[in-house]
């Protein structure tokens, strides 16, 4: 099996939605809405087993100077074959001219993946998050 990455945004709805249900996140329950957020974003990087998603990360950027990455997920079948770290070296390489890429894990067990690719937790820094939707977390 070889795992093909892209940065073209040639995925569907449904491929998106089955990958984010995958792993159990909130945002596949809104398929529609989470294809046009990635649509529009500004780095979709993927991951493919022949047609099959099989991970994703997403960046956004504000074009010169920060460039923040949110949405780091491989399917859990295809976990420990190195996509996730990949792709964030990917994410690396095209932002390596920015002053700043932050991660926004939204969990923290998973800040060790992060630093092991060159991330720092912020002295001072903190997460913080409206959350809008019924079922909260």
């Amino acid at each position: 099996m070889e795992i093909k990455y892209t940065e073209k945004k040639e995925f569907t709805q449904q491929q998106v939605q089955e990958l984010f249900l995958s792993v159990g996140w909130v945002s596949g329950q809104y398929p529609s809405r989470l294809h046009k957020a990635l649509m529009n974003s500004s780095t979709v990087i993927t991951a493919w087993d022949e047609d099959k998603l099989v991970g994703l990360v997403r960046a956004l950027d504000d074009s010169e100077l920060v460039a923040y990455l949110h949405y780091v997920l491989v399917n859990p079948a295809y976990h420990g074959q190195g996509i996730a770290g990949t792709m964030i070296e990917m994410i690396k390489e095209k932002y390596k001219d920015y002053l700043y890429i932050e991660g926004m894990p939204e969990n923290r067990k998973n800040a060790p993946f992060y630093q092991k690719h060159g991330f720092e937790i912020m002295e001072n820094g903190v997460a913080m998050q409206i959350c809008n939707y019924a079922n909260k977390i």
